[in-house]
């Protein structure tokens, strides 16, 4: 591993943290050149998933694609980036715990909608505007109705 910021590779580990689901290890690092610290992150490399699309297409599952995706859903909203970060974590562990590497985004989907219904009521509408391709204001009034029942 290099400095960031002078490209020394002697680095020092200075502090290390488990995250909460004992799936993440936080590094403090100091580089013995410049004395500048930062973080790094490790977590086990699991095998690829594949995500097959509503048109066939199959593409690596993106971790960072997906809480992208959530992120714009929750824009305004009181879900916090600790529980953006746990759905993420949450569907990431369910999808690598079944017994197929392919998975339909269409699950994917789901499993996110489930989570943030529980959270906030206005971040699943958005989520599910997209995920179910909503084409017009009575498929919101159609979802909103299920929602208040």
């Amino acid at each position: 591993m290099k400095c960031p910021y002078c490209g020394l590779s002697e680095i020092e580990v200075v502090e290390t943290r488990d995250s909460e689901d004992l799936e993440t290890i936080r590094r403090r690092r100091e580089c013995l050149k410049c004395g500048k610290r930062f973080t790094t992150y490790e977590r086990v490399e699991n095998i690829n998933l594949v995500v097959i699309k509503k048109d066939s297409r199959r593409e690596q599952f993106d971790r960072d694609k997906l809480k992208r995706g959530i992120i714009r859903s929750c824009e305004k909203t009181k879900v916090s980036m600790e529980d953006i970060e746990r759905i993420v974590t949450e569907v990431e562990r369910e999808l690598r715990g079944a017994d197929s590497v392919e998975v339909d985004s269409k699950k994917i989907g789901q499993m996110v909608a489930a989570r943030l219904k529980k959270i906030d009521k206005v971040a699943y509408i958005r989520f599910s505007s997209v995920f179910k391709r909503f084409v017009d204001v009575e498929d919101f009034e159609k979802e909103v109705k299920r929602l208040i029942k």
